[in-house]
């Protein structure tokens, strides 16, 4: 039986979930997806789970969604992303509203949707050597995981826009400048870091912890809702022209030639 995509492993009053598909930089597919919703609902659920540590197995934290996956699917490949993205976004959720603050720790590079789960935790930590790259209109998609709502509330709309539309990367200490994250650590102490915050927030208190999170999801308002048009916007971008083009030349390892305007 292979491993799960998605770990959980309890430590005491924490809980560690790790995207777990290394060999492909932990990218987002159905199943990932299916199994990150079932970790959120795991530790939103356990009462014994006090704080949430979310990290990547092996060098990177999250490719954002599987490309490879999506161009598999030929026709269907609309109902494919809606159906993934509607299971990523039920777990973002759940992580948001759950009573256990969630700790991101960044190794390596997120991108596209990973950004997503860094900008949706309660605090994030990166490597140094960490790097975040949106990468969505660089194939002919648009946003998912949130990040069309969460960016502009922690970055800034133009900011938000720089990323979105030129898809430059961002360093460690530039998205801890932005305030993408929180802080910054070597290499090397990443992982005991996140796990040593998250041991002191456990101690806490849990309650307050999660009304606090819900207030302030509540005073995001819409969060769900934008997401559910995220969901509907990049499934339709997936087979539309610019993104068949995009997606293949990601695959194709080339510079994408995106039709003109009108061509579908």
């Amino acid at each position: 039986m292979s491993a799960p995509t998605v770990q959980v492993e309890t430590r005491g009053a924490v809980a560690l979930v790790t995207l777990n598909r290394p060999e492909s930089g932990n990218a987002l597919n159905l199943q990932m997806a299916m199994d990150l919703l079932a970790a959120s609902m795991t530790c939103a659920r356990n009462t014994a789970v006090r704080a949430v540590v979310l990290s990547g197995a092996g060098r990177n934290f999250c490719f954002g969604g599987d490309l490879r996956a999506m161009a598999s699917r030929d026709t269907a490949g609309d109902d494919y992303i809606r159906e993934l993205t509607t299971y990523l976004h039920a777990a973002i959720s759940h992580f948001v509203r759950m009573d256990a603050p969630v700790v991101a720790a960044v190794n390596g590079t997120a991108a596209g949707a990973g950004v997503g789960l860094v900008a949706m935790a309660d605090i994030a930590m990166c490597a140094r050597s960490a790097k975040f790259n949106l990468a969505y209109t660089n194939a002919g998609l648009t946003p998912d995981a949130g990040t069309s709502f969460l960016l502009p509330r922690t970055l800034g709309v133009k900011r938000s826009m720089e990323l979105l539309l030129l898809n430059r990367t961002l360093p460690a200490a530039e998205a801890l400048a932005w305030g993408l994250v929180n802080e910054v650590v070597p290499d090397e102490q990443l992982l005991a870091r996140a796990l040593e915050l998250a041991e002191r927030l456990a101690q806490g208190a849990s309650g307050a912890f999660g009304a606090t999170k819900r207030l302030i999801a509540h005073s995001l308002g819409g969060f769900e809702s934008q997401m559910v048009l995220e969901s509907e916007t990049i499934a339709a971008h997936a087979v539309g022209a610019e993104g068949v083009e995009g997606i293949s030349a990601f695959l194709e390892k080339r510079k994408p030639q995106f039709p003109e305007k009108g061509s579908h």
